[in-house]
């Protein structure tokens, strides 16, 4: 029977020598390189040290071109003004232009430019005073006005007559240049203030017609006019007072007159619309128009 110790497996002995393993001579084993540390940047510039002289010493940094540039608008603006210092005495005196005349325009009714009222009364109108027929040929009637912003319609006279825009009035017929006074047909609302109540009564017409008139003699005549009437009726169709009147004044001097009509109309509104005409003595000739506008004038 063998010993206990005869069980114990063999092994090698301490001193049995590692044994060699041999790789293939194809196989290779790549080990990476540790990365070589970077080399540090150079220090930056220190900055430059600010200029010294404020405004002056940034000129050289503006480019050459914006310089010529700026030269060139200086020098221009020297020499404009060097030729009109020395020519501004050649100018002859009888060749400068005269003056204008300008020519005063009324404002617009109801405006605060409004000139102040004359200091002679407009005499109460008659009740009733029928408007005569005036002499002369009447000019051929052409067509109708239709005075959309007022409201009533008249009739529109052929040459001389020309429709024009002339303020304050809405539309209006002249004759000859512009001066006061007016050969004048036209129309607008009453001038001044609307009244607090529309008119009821034939009475109420005529006493806005009134003021009408006198609002004509502030505005459309040299100051101090006067008048007599003509006329004092009612339009020939809707509610309204047509009033004829002859206006008396003096320019350079001299004393001459006008026949004009005032015709207020009731249109729908508080405020009615008024027409206007007036005809001064140089226009004589065409006063027979007169009656062509109060025979004419209708409400839209």
């Amino acid at each position: 029977m063998a010993d206990v110790g005869d069980q114990i497996p063999s092994s090698d002995s301490p001193t049995t020598p590692f044994r060699k393993i041999v790789l293939p001579t194809d196989e290779t084993v790549a080990v990476s390189r540790p990365p070589e540390p970077l080399a540090p940047l150079p220090p930056l510039p220190p900055p430059p040290p600010p200029l010294k002289g404020g405004l002056l010493a940034r000129i050289g940094d503006v480019p050459i071109k914006v310089v010529y540039l700026l030269g060139a608008i200086i020098a221009t603006v020297l020499a404009v003004m060097l030729v009109f210092v020395i020519f501004s005495g050649d100018v002859p005196k009888d060749a400068q232009e005269p003056p204008r005349q300008v020519v005063p325009i009324s404002p617009v009714p109801g405006t605060s430019a409004s000139p102040k009222p004359s200091a002679t009364a407009v005499p109460a109108a008659p009740k009733n005073l029928a408007y005569p027929q005036q002499a002369g040929t009447a000019t051929v009637t052409i067509g109708t006005i239709s005075d959309l912003a007022t409201g009533i319609s008249y009739p529109r006279l052929g040459l001389p007559w020309t429709a024009k825009s002339f303020a304050p009035f809405a539309i209006a017929q002249r004759v000859g240049k512009v001066a006061i006074p007016h050969t004048v047909i036209a129309s607008t609302m009453l001038p001044g203030a609307t009244p607090k109540t529309k008119p009821a009564k034939t009475a109420d017409y005529r006493e806005l017609a009134v003021r009408a008139v006198n609002w004509s003699l502030r505005t459309q005549y040299p100051a101090g006019a006067t008048l007599t009437w003509t006329g004092s009726q009612k339009v020939p169709a809707g509610k309204g007072w047509m009033l004829g009147y002859k206006v008396t004044y003096t320019v350079s001097g001299k004393q001459k007159t006008s026949q004009a009509i005032v015709s207020i109309h009731e249109v729908g509104k508080t405020k009615p619309a008024m027409l206007l005409a007036s005809i001064p003595q140089s226009g004589k000739s065409h006063y027979r128009d007169l009656n062509t506008i109060v025979q004419g004038v209708r409400t839209l």
